[in-house]
C-alpha cells in the first residue's frame, strides 16, 4: 500500500534541515567531508521510518551514517527520529542506491546496510535487485578492504539470489543465518518491517559478506 503523503511535509523537513545533504554529488570526491568529524562511515540504502539509523547511530556514536531513502514521506519520518533523538552523526540523502554510482570517492566506507529491500520477484527483474552484480560493482568502489555489506530480508528466494551474488563476485560470507530471531546472533537492531515479520512468526534471513580486495 502506498503511503499518503505526509501532512506539512516540506515544512518539516525543512525543521530537520540540517540532517539532509540536498546534493551528495558536491561531495563525490571525499563524501567523509559531509560531516566536520573524520570517523569510519556506514551506509544504509533504503532507511525507510529510520528505526534502524536511528537506533544503530545511538549505539555507535563514533561512527558516523549516511542513509538514503528514496521516498520522501518515510524520509521525513526517519529524519525526526534522528532529530528527537539528539544525533550528530546521521545524515539523510533523498535518493536510491543508483547515485552512489556517481560518486568518485577518495575515502572508503565501513559499512553499508541494507536491510529488506524490493525483492523483485520476476526473474526478468533481477538486475534491479540491490545485491545483483551492477551494484556490487557499485559498492565495491567505495568500500574499504575488509568492509562489509549487512543484508537482511525477510524473502528466502532474494537471500538465495544474494548469496550466490556475492560468493560469484568474490566476496566472503560470514553470520549466515536462515532464522536470524533463533539464531543467538547479538547486537541486531530491528526495522519497523523486521517487527512487523518476526511478529508473523516469519523467519529473518541474515548475512554479511566481506570484500577482500579492493580496486
Amino acid at each position: 500500500m502506498r503511503m499518503r503523503r505526509k501532512k506539512h511535509r516540506e515544512e518539516r523537513m525543512e525543521n530537520c534541515g540540517e540532517l539532509m545533504i540536498k546534493d551528495i554529488l558536491a561531495y563525490k570526491e571525499d563524501i567523509k567531508a559531509v560531516f566536520e568529524e573524520d570517523k569510519p562511515l556506514h551506509i544504509e540504502i533504503g532507511c525507510g521510518k529510520g528505526g534502524f539509523i536511528s537506533e544503530t547511530a545511538r549505539r555507535n556514536p563514533d561512527v558516523n551514517f549516511i542513509a538514503f531513502e528514496k521516498n520522501l514521506d518515510v524520509l521525513v519520518l526517519a529524519m525526526e527520529k534522528v532529530t528527537a533523538l539528539g544525533l550528530t552523526n546521521v545524515r539523510f540523502v533523498p535518493g536510491d542506491a543508483g547515485v552512489l554510482s556517481e560518486l568518485e570517492t577518495k575515502s572508503r566506507v565501513q559499512r553499508i546496510y541494507i536491510n529488506f529491500c524490493d525483492p523483485w520477484p520476476k526473474s526478468g527483474h533481477k538486475k534491479r535487485r540491490l545485491t545483483h552484480e551492477r551494484f556490487l560493482l557499485i559498492y565495491k568502489n567505495l568500500l574499504e578492504k575488509g568492509g562489509a555489506i549487512h543484508f537482511k530480508t525477510d524473502n528466502r528466494g532474494l537471500f538465495e539470489f544474494s548469496l550466490n551474488s556475492f560468493a560469484d563476485f568474490g566476496l566472503k560470507l560470514k553470520n549466515i543465518t536462515l532464522d536470524l530471531h533463533n539464531s543467538g546472533f547479538e547486537g541486531n537492531v530491528m526495522t519497523e518491517y523486521e517487527t512487523l515479520f518476526s511478529e508473523k512468526g516469519q523467519p529473518i534471513y541474515r548475512c554479511e559478506a566481506i570484500l577482500t580486495e579492493v580496486i
